[in-house]
């Protein structure tokens, strides 16, 4: 459809609003009026030239007193709908009394097959009637509609010389003209961009990208086509449009059966209607009602075509409360879980892989959900084609939901290309899109690869936005990125890479804690006020002169240190076997007093389990360590602390290191050649190492500005100070 007679209808249809409602609806309600009448009038026109044919036959049924009338009507009517009401939309322009028009402008809708009224409860447009009787402005509204200036009809109209007046309006350009009244609608109620349009050069490359590659293997045979995220409808349309132009090409004779979901309850109407309008009820009756992930309206069917445009930075957190059941973990407690196998796997091994993402955006999701209807038997599988915005690439660290979803894909061998998308390609949103290509039955040649694509600057602007929307794909653009998709093309723009390379560990560098033992005056002191401060020993050590410091002194102190930490007392214990265990550990620190400090933490205790004031004691208490912490500074130079043969963690040096798939050694070959250099001493803890997927465009195509050379630049700066002093040359000279 021309961009121009879709401009036109729109801001007719428009103006309707603005014409009709402007005293009667606040602008963000025009929406409950225009966008269901235009749904009607759209019907209306294509029920017109069997109007005739559907009351003659309608007199039949009654005469023989059938009740179940609907299938005749509608073949009478020549579509998968009908009206059966005596009315057509123009007849009801006449009348003289308000309550009249409303009879019988009800009995009109009233006169519609059933799946033409689940259209109008979806809309709940029945619910406006009254309000536009009150005011008067029914009669206005169905005038406008009607007016012979706009052609909603798929036939043209012609001038009197047979020349085209108005085309016609094809289903997937009514499906355009919905979507950018919805999106005028919602830029005037400041709603979210993310319920956006595929423009047709989109899904007509998305198309491409599905069937192309097989289309020498497309067989007199029936293909069921999917999107569970359908919108109006104008993807499975272009789908099944270019699969049945594909098939004819090569002589072979295919029907295609669309099935979709939608959770918007306009949308959802409007592709009701969209599909009745092909003339195959049954497709009508294939699109569910409903959120594709806590309701999949299509749980046990499986597809050989997917394509979607999922919404995206959008929250499923409402969805994620609905799937949530009851897990036993042991022990009798439960805890609640997501257990859709749409959205978990298990490893070889048999670890679960929980591939959820976070509550605040769920498009990978719907990548998943198509994954789960892949056909595994068939000889083509299945192919899907869908459009992310640039966080299901690399969105989330190691482990995470978003990774754990790349990696299934990826190590499942699914992803065939990634294609960048131009900014500002869609009608609602102007960031950077991408579109994905997943395949279970690869060729040969594309096993255990993927192909990126940067197609970013491969557009054409057009003559007047269309929303955000500034540029679209030709046919020759749409003609070349094929090109390099199908001959597996290097370029500047094309780049292949085996899976490993989006591949990487995510792995927990350790090092050892090191610590020197300080045993002297002022550490003895801090030891004992922390026993006076936190435990409540009232006693002091002035016979061994040593001091006692004041609470307010420690507790500057341990503000200083936070790992001080408390000893509790043993309950059977009372406040004198405690102070007996503080007296023998403050004696034992005494006799271990020197002026340099212990460089081993370990030989340190052993010198202080062996003091004879705590080794002849007959105490049983083995916790003098934790009571060291005023002793205790961490020292690069100081030996290793082991605790039960193994050496204890500096959680403080801890670190992450990213090693890729592709790095010569692996794992032991980073930790070989790279850090031995900064932290000899450094392990890695194996049980934290984690395995991420990210995929990265900047990294393959980023290109940097080439900077100028310093001679040039240097050069310009005298230029224009030479410019500045003629012209202040000349300002001094017209002053004098």
């Amino acid at each position: 459809m021309d961009n121009q007679i879709h401009n036109q209808i729109v801001s007719f249809i428009w103006g309707i609003a603005d014409d009709c409602l402007r005293d009667v609806y606040v602008r963000g309600k025009y929406r409950d009026v225009i966008l269901p009448m235009t749904v009607i009038r759209r019907l209306d026109a294509m029920l017109e030239d069997t109007k005739e044919a559907v009351l003659a036959m309608k007199q039949k049924l009654d005469e023989a007193k059938i009740d179940n009338q609907w299938g005749a009507l509608c073949n009478a009517a020549g579509q998968a709908f009908c009206n059966a009401s005596p009315f057509r939309l123009r007849d009801l322009t006449s009348r003289s009394k308000k309550q009249t028009l409303k009879v019988d402008f009800e009995a009109y809708l009233d006169g519609f097959s059933p799946n033409v009224q689940e259209i109008l409860d979806k809309f709940k447009f029945r619910n406006q009637i009254d309000t536009m009787i009150d005011a008067d402005i029914l009669g206005a509204v169905i005038q406008k509609f009607i007016s012979p200036d706009i052609n909603l009809s798929s036939n043209p109209v012609y001038k009197d010389e047979g020349v085209v007046r108005l085309p016609g309006l094809d289903n997937h350009g009514m499906g355009t003209i919905f979507e950018e009244l919805i999106r005028k609608f919602n830029e005037e109620n400041n709603e979210e961009a993310g319920e956006h349009w595929t423009p047709r050069d989109v899904v007509e490359l998305m198309a491409d990208l599905v069937f192309v590659p097989v289309a020498d293997q497309i067989k007199d045979a029936t293909y069921a086509c999917y999107d569970g995220a359908c919108g109006t409808g104008g993807m499975l349309t272009v789908a099944q449009d270019r699969l049945l132009q594909l098939a004819d090409q090569s002589g072979k004779k295919v029907s295609i059966h669309l099935f979709g979901q939608e959770i918007n309850p306009e949308t959802y109407a409007i592709c009701k209607a969209d599909m009745l309008l092909k003339g195959d009820g049954e497709q009508a009756e294939h699109i569910s009602y409903g959120s594709t992930l806590s309701l999949d309206g299509n749980a046990s069917r499986q597809f050989d075509f997917m394509l979607s445009n999922p919404p995206y930075g959008k929250s499923w957190k409402t969805d994620a409360e609905k799937m949530e059941v009851e897990e036993e973990t042991g022990r009798g407690k439960a805890k609640k879980a997501i257990l859709d196998t749409r959205f978990n796997a298990y490893l070889p091994e048999g670890e679960n892989l929980v591939m959820l993402p976070r509550t605040s955006d769920g498009q990978l999701l719907f990548l998943l959900n198509n994954i789960s209807k892949m056909k595994k038997e068939a000889t083509l599988g299945s192919r899907i084609a869908e459009v992310h915005n640039g966080s299901s690439l690399f969105t989330g660290d190691a482990g995470s939901g978003e990774s754990n979803a790349r990696r299934y894909m990826i190590e499942h061998d699914l992803v065939e290309a990634i294609i960048a998308l131009p900014e500002n390609m869609f009608y609602n949103t102007g960031i950077g899109t991408y579109i994905w290509i997943l395949s279970n039955r690869k060729e040969d040649r594309r096993k255990g690869k993927i192909q990126l694509i940067d197609a970013t600057g491969m557009k054409s602007p057009l003559r007047k936005n269309m929303g955000k929307k500034n540029c679209e794909f030709t046919d020759e653009i749409r003609a070349e990125i094929m090109r390099i998709f199908m001959e597996m093309e290097e370029s500047e723009v094309s780049r292949i890479f085996n899976n490993e390379e989006f591949g990487y560990w995510s792995v927990t560098v350790e090092r050892p804690l090191r610590q020197r033992v300080n045993v002297n005056i002022e550490t003895i002191k801090e030891t004992l006020s922390m026993f006076n401060v936190l435990y409540g020993v009232d006693v002091n050590h002035e016979e061994d002169n040593i001091p006692t410091v004041s609470p307010a002194d420690f507790l500057a102190f341990a503000e200083k240190n936070p790992n001080v930490r408390t000893i509790k007392m043993p309950k059977t214990w009372g406040q004198i076997e405690f102070e007996k265990i503080y007296h023998m550990y403050m004696k034992a620190l005494i006799d271990l007093m020197q002026t340099e400090p212990y460089m081993s933490y370990n030989d340190f205790v052993t010198r202080l389990y062996n003091n004879p004031h705590i080794k002849n004691s007959g105490t049983k208490f083995k916790k003098f360590e934790d009571f060291m912490y005023p002793l205790l500074t961490k020292d690069p130079e100081a030996e290793i602390v082991y605790e039960k043969g193994k050496p204890v963690v500096d959680t403080e040096l801890r670190d992450t290191e990213v090693i890729p798939f592709t790095y010569e050694g692996g794992i032991d070959g980073f930790m070989q050649n790279e850090v031995p250099t900064y932290a000899p001493d450094a392990w890695v803890d194996e049980k934290k190492t984690q395995i991420g997927y990210e995929i990265s465009f900047t990294k393959y195509f980023y290109k940097p500005v080439e900077l100028r050379e310093m001679s040039d630049i240097i050069a310009e700066l005298n230029e224009l100070e030479n410019q500045a002093d003629g012209m202040m040359a000349s300002i001094m000279e017209g002053i004098s």
